[in-house]
């Protein structure tokens, strides 16, 4: 990859992260994870191998879909409050739709399929990319929205991630 491209891919992460992480307003939030999304998809698919070209367009979908219900989510929220500010999330279907996205996002445990394959598809430092600095985003908006989200169902795909993915671990062979 030409460095200047993977320059641009690097700064485009840390600004992707840096916006979510730094924003009070979901539109904003939103461009954030957006950023992140698209910077990502060229590390992905970088060798130009079917399979790196498979678990960008996985890595692509499953983010699209969890963007996507983050965004109903927080539309159907100021629909309802008046509000776009993250903290005033109080409308329960839009707590279930954002707990819903997070987990996407995330790869939490009964979204959690797309999670290893895409690993598996990309390099060993994309991977950590995806398994560490991705993951900064969500869950900041996890933490900003914790009050108002169901703590029994977080509790919930925590341990069953937890206990799944530490079971499946043993079973995994291509380290």
């Amino acid at each position: 990859m030409n460095p200047h491209a993977k320059l641009i891919s690097i700064m485009s992460l840390l600004l992707g992260t840096t916006i979510t992480i730094s924003s009070n307003h979901w539109m904003m939030a939103w461009t954030g994870l957006e950023i992140n999304t698209l910077a990502i998809l060229p590390l992905i698919s970088k060798p130009h191998h079917p399979r790196a070209i498979e678990a960008a367009v996985k890595y692509f979908l499953v983010q699209a879909a969890a963007s996507a219900l983050v965004l109903f989510s927080s539309m159907s929220n100021a629909w309802v409050t008046g509000q776009w500010d993250i903290t005033q999330l109080s409308h329960p279907m839009s707590c279930l739709l954002l707990t819903v996205a997070i987990a996407m996002k995330l790869g939490l445990v009964p979204f959690h399929f797309w999670y290893p394959e895409v690993l598996q598809g990309s390099s060993l430092t994309t991977a950590l990319l995806l398994s560490t600095v991705m993951k900064f985003p969500p869950i900041t908006i996890l933490f900003l929205t914790s009050h108002s989200l169901n703590p029994t169902l977080l509790t919930s795909l925590a341990i069953a991630s937890t206990a799944l993915g530490g079971w499946m671990g043993l079973n995994q062979t291509q380290t």
